[in-house]
C-alpha cells in the first residue's frame, strides 16, 4: 500500500527562552540535514533563521523565520520563534498553524521566564511537545536538575529517553534508553557512532530504562496491559506508547545534548519523526460559514483553506506566509478572502528557507508556503476556495502596553514617516499607530521597549528616515473601585421638527474577571439589563449597550480605557415620538461618563514578573533598588552559585533596568 505522502510531513516550531539556543538548535538541524554545508553561529553573524541586520548585530531572533529541510523521507517545515517577551506575538501567530513543537531549555538553567510563557501559548493552542534539554558541555549542567524544574513549573510528566554520557566539558553522547544503545560525538566528528551502552553507565542505565517504562505504563492502557503480562516492554511498544502520550499531552519526551558541538541533534530529529504528529494526525480545522460551523480535513482533494499568519511588506512586493489546511493552491489561482469577502490572485507560491525562496508550482494540504501577490491579506486572514466560503478563527493579537510619540526630523518626511509605519503594522498586529488628539503627536504602542526600539530601528534602516523618538509611557486602564446605584440620565433634544428622548437609569459596579459572564465575552466589561413591562424595547436596550461601549474608551482619572466593570440597566423611559437608536445609544454614551465620574475610580498599570539573577554579594543593593522601584520581592533562591531574585514590579519602573543593574553589579 503507498502510504498518505502528509504523513511524512512535520509542521514544527523551535520554543524558548531568549538565549537556551533555539537559533543554533535550528542552524544545527538545517546542517545535519545538509540543507545547508556550513555550520551558521549567532555571535559570528552566519545563522540562516536570523537574516536581519538587526538580529545579527543583537544576536537574538526578532522575527519567527520559516525553513524547510527533509530527514529520513521525512520533509519537515521549520519556524525558529523569538524568545524575547517582546515578541510573543510572533510566537502565537506561529504556534496557532503549527502541528507540534521542541521546546529547547539551557541545562543550567532549567525553565526561565519566558519557556513559561511559550509553553503556555503551547497549551492553550493544544500544540504536542518534545522536550531539548541544550548545552549539557557548559559548567553546572545538570539534566536531572532541569528535568526536575519542567515537572515542577510547567507540570507536564516529563519522560526522559535519554542519559548523558559525561557531563561538563566531558559530555560525549548519549545512551539511548528506548533502543538501549550508545550514541557517541568522537571530536570534530559529524555523525554519532552507535555501540553498546558503556559498562560504567550499564546498570544506571537499566535503572533510568524501569522508569521510563512504569512512568509510561502508568499513563497508556495498552503498554500497561504489555508491561503486567512480561514486566517489561519492548522498545516498539514503549516508542508507540511515547508518540501516543506526545500527541495527547499526557508526557513530553526530554532528550538532551549540545547544539553548538553538534552533539544531539540527529536523535532530536528521529524523535520529531517518531514522536510529534504529521497534518494527518491533527483533529480537522474549525471555520464558520453564514453561522454554521463546519470542518476541514488535510486532504489535498477537499475545497481549499488556509490561513495567513504572517506578512512581509518589502519595497518589491508583498510576501505571505501561509498554512494550507485542506485542498491544492497552484499558481494562477483566484482564492477568497473571508475577511475583506473579496478575491486575489495567487501569483507565485515559494517553499521559504529563510530569506531565500524556491518557486513551487502547488502547495497541497499541511504544507507551509509563501505566496506572492495578494493585494489585502494580512496576518490572520483567511483564504479560501471562491465556490467554499469558510472562515477560520485568526490568531489572539496581544494588547499594546508601552507607546513612544514619534516624529519625523524633516517636516517634509511626515507622510514617508506615515507610510512606514503603516507597512510595519501591517507586517506586525502587535504594534499599533494613532494620533493623540490633544498634542497632535503620532503615537506608536508595542509590547515592550525593545519591540520599539527594533520598529523604529527597521524605519531608520529600511526606509531611510530620521525620526526623533519620545520616551516611553505604558498603557494604563481605568476601573470602578466602588460604584453608584440608580444613576439617571435623561437625554432630551428639541429643535424644530422631531426630537431625541431617551430616559436610562443605571447601576455601575465594579466586576471581576473570573466571573462566569467575562469568560464568555473575553472582555472588561458586561452589560445586562433587568428592565421590566417593556419599559425600555429590546432594540433600544441594545443601542444602550453601544452607547457604554463608547465610553469605555476614555476614563475620567486621565482618559484611559475604562475595564473592569459591569452596568446593568434597571429602568427607563421611552417617548411614542422622539425615541430612538440614536437617541438611547448617546444617552448609553454620556450616562455611563456621568456615572463613572460619580464612581471612585482607580488606576490600573501594567506589572512586570521580574527573575533576576545576580552574584550573592550583590543581592542587597538589587533588593533596595527594586523596593525603589515599588516592586515587591516574591522568591528568593541560588541557582548554579548566583542569586536567584523573582519580583512583581511595574513595568514604568522598568524602563532603562537592564543598564541600572549592571552598574550596580559591577557589570
Amino acid at each position: 500500500m503507498r502510504t498518505n505522502p502528509l504523513a511524512t510531513v512535520r509542521n514544527l516550531g523551535i520554543l524558548a527562552h531568549v538565549d537556551a539556543g533555539k537559533t543554533t538548535v535550528t542552524e544545527r538541524i538545517l546542517y545535519t540535514t545538509g540543507t545547508t554545508h556550513k555550520r551558521g553561529e549567532v555571535h559570528d553573524g552566519t545563522t540562516v533563521t536570523d537574516f536581519d541586520p538587526q538580529e545579527r548585530d543583537r544576536g537574538i531572533t526578532i522575527f519567527a523565520a520559516a525553513v524547510s529541510c527533509s530527514w529520513d523521507g521525512h520533509r519537515i517545515n521549520l519556524i525558529d520563534t523569538p524568545g524575547h517577551v517582546d515578541f510573543a506575538d510572533e510566537v502565537e501567530r506561529s504556534l496557532r498553524v503549527l502541528d507540534g513543537a521542541v521546546a529547547v531549555f539551557d541545562a543550567v538553567a532549567g525553565v526561565e521566564p519566558q519557556s513559561e510563557s511559550v509553553w503556555r501559548q503551547a497549551d492553550r493552542h493544544g500544540v504536542p511537545r518534545i522536550a531539548f534539554v541544550n548545552k549539557m558541555d557548559r559548567t553546572g549542567a545538570d539534566l536531572d536538575t532541569a528535568v526536575a524544574s519542567i515537572r515542577e513549573r510547567l507540570h507536564p510528566a516529563p519522560l526522559v529517553v535519554q542519559l548523558p554520557i559525561g557531563a561538563e566539558h566531558r559530555f560525549t553522547g548519549v545512551v539511548d534508553l528506548v533502543r538501549m544503545r550508545a550514541l557517541v560525538w568522537a571530536d570534530g566528528a559529524e555523525t554519532a557512532g552507535e555501540g553498546p551502552v558503556p559498562d560504567a553507565l550499564r546498570e544506571e542505565a537499566a535503572r533510568r530504562r524501569r522508569l521510563l517504562e512504569e512512568a509510561v505504563a502508568e499513563r497508556h492502557p495498552a503498554a500497561l496491559e504489555e508491561f503486567c503480562d512480561r514486566e517489561t516492554l519492548t522498545a516498539a511498544t514503549l516508542a508507540a506508547a511515547l508518540r501516543d502520550l506526545t500527541r495527547t499531552g499526557d508526557g513530553v519526551v526530554v532528550l538532551c545534548g549540545s547544539a553548538y558541538r553538534n552533539r544531539g541533534v540527529e536523535p532530536l530529529l528521529d524523535a520529531v519523526v517518531a514522536y510529534l504528529p504529521s497534518p494527518l494526525d491533527v483533529p480537522p480545522v474549525h471555520g464558520t460559514h453564514d453561522g454554521t460551523e463546519e470542518e476541514r480535513t488535510a486532504d489535498p482533494a477537499a475545497p481549499m483553506a488556509a490561513l495567513a499568519f504572517k506578512v512581509n511588506a518589502t519595497p518589491t512586493g508583498r510576501l505571505t506566509y501561509l498554512r494550507v489546511y485542506s485542498g491544492t493552491i497552484e499558481k494562477g489561482d483566484t482564492v477568497w478572502d473571508a475577511g475583506t469577502r473579496r478575491t486575489e490572485r495567487i501569483g507565485r507560491i515559494l517553499r521559504v528557507r529563510a530569506d531565500r525562496h524556491d518557486p513551487l508550482d502547488r502547495a497541497v494540504a499541511g504544507d507551509i508556503v509563501a505566496v506572492v501577490g495578494l493585494k489585502s491579506a494580512r496576518a490572520g486572514s483567511t483564504l479560501c476556495a471562491p465556490g467554499a466560503p469558510l472562515l477560520l478563527e485568526p490568531p489572539g493579537v496581544a494588547e499594546p502596553v508601552v507607546h513612544v510619540a514619534v516624529e519625523a526630523r524633516r517636516s517634509t518626511d511626515t507622510d514617508r514617516l506615515a507610510s512606514a509605519l503603516a507597512r510595519l503594522t501591517e507586517e506586525d498586529p502587535s504594534l499599533a499607530v494613532r494620533t493623540d488628539p490633544e498634542t497632535g503627536q503620532t503615537v506608536l504602542s508595542g509590547m515592550g521597549e525593545l519591540h520599539l526600539e527594533v520598529a523604529m530601528e527597521r524605519v531608520r534602516r529600511e526606509f531611510g528616515l530620521e525620526v526623533s523618538v519620545g520616551r516611553p509611557g505604558v498603557a494604563y486602564r481605568e476601573t470602578v473601585g466602588e460604584g453608584v446605584t440608580g444613576f439617571v440620565h435623561r437625554h432630551v433634544k428639541q429643535d424644530g421638527g422631531a426630537g431625541q428622548f431617551a430616559h436610562v437609569v443605571l447601576d455601575v459596579e465594579p466586576w471581576d474577571a473570573d466571573g462566569d459572564e467575562a469568560t464568555e465575552r473575553g472582555a472588561g466589561f458586561v452589560f445586562r439589563s433587568t428592565v421590566t413591562g417593556g419599559r425600555v424595547p429590546q432594540e433600544y436596550v441594545r443601542a444602550v449597550e453601544a452607547g457604554c461601549r463608547d465610553a469605555l474608551a476614555e476614563g475620567p482619572l486621565g482618559g484611559h480605557p475604562v475595564t473592569g466593570l459591569r452596568v446593568t440597566l434597571t429602568d427607563g423611559q421611552t417617548h411614542v415620538k422622539d425615541s430612538s437608536d440614536t437617541a438611547f445609544r448617546t444617552a448609553g454614551r454620556f450616562g455611563l461618563r456621568d456615572a463613572l465620574r460619580a464612581s471612585a475610580m482607580v488606576l490600573l498599570e501594567p506589572v512586570v514578573d521580574v527573575t533576576v539573577t545576580v552574584p550573592e554579594d550583590a543581592v542587597g543593593g538589587v533588593l533596595g533598588d527594586l523596593a525603589a522601584r515599588r516592586g515587591r520581592v516574591t522568591g528568593s533562591g541560588t541557582r548554579g552559585g548566583a542569586a536567584v531574585v523573582t519580583a512583581t514590579v511595574p513595568l514604568a519602573e522598568l524602563f532603562g533596568y537592564a543598564t541600572r543593574l549592571r552598574s550596580r553589579t559591577q557589570g
